[in-house]
């Protein structure tokens, strides 16, 4: 049985999978005290968030990343979705760094402290596009 990914995504999808996977696990675990944080931040950027408990939206989110690390872990999962998924996922990132004020320099695109955090995840992005690409360019040829 072929799978379908190619052996150079392999170190990528283990390093952001496994980072992801576990940030997912830390997060089912969290307090109230950790809900409300991550609630607070994320719904001034994206008003959806705020129509759910503080306590619901973390166990979204663990759930969200658990289920996004393993489909990059698991090599049954073709490249170009668990590539859709990251780039789903650092895009959302990514939004709340561009609007959440305070996470960038005045007039610029350079991180403040509170926004280094959130801005190093670009390499997420970056990883799922060249995923992205490679299978479009792979399927060309």
């Amino acid at each position: 049985m072929k799978l379908p990914i190619k052996s150079r995504h392999v170190p990528a999808r283990l390093a952001t999978g496994a980072f992801i996977l576990n940030s997912g696990i830390e997060k089912s675990h969290g307090d109230e005290q950790t809900a409300q944080a991550l609630h607070g931040l994320s719904s001034g950027t994206y008003p959806f968030v705020g129509k759910l408990k503080a306590t619901d939206f973390l166990k979204v989110l663990s759930t969200t990343e658990i289920a996004l690390g393993a489909a990059l872990l698991l090599p049954v999962v073709p490249t170009v979705v668990a590539g859709a998924g990251l780039a789903a996922f650092s895009g959302g990132l990514l939004g709340l760094y561009l609007r959440t004020p305070g996470m960038r320099q005045e007039g610029s695109l350079r991180p403040t402290q509170q926004g280094l955090p959130i801005a190093k995840d670009v390499w997420m992005l970056g990883i799922a596009a060249g995923f992205i690409v490679d299978e479009i360019v792979s399927r060309q040829d």
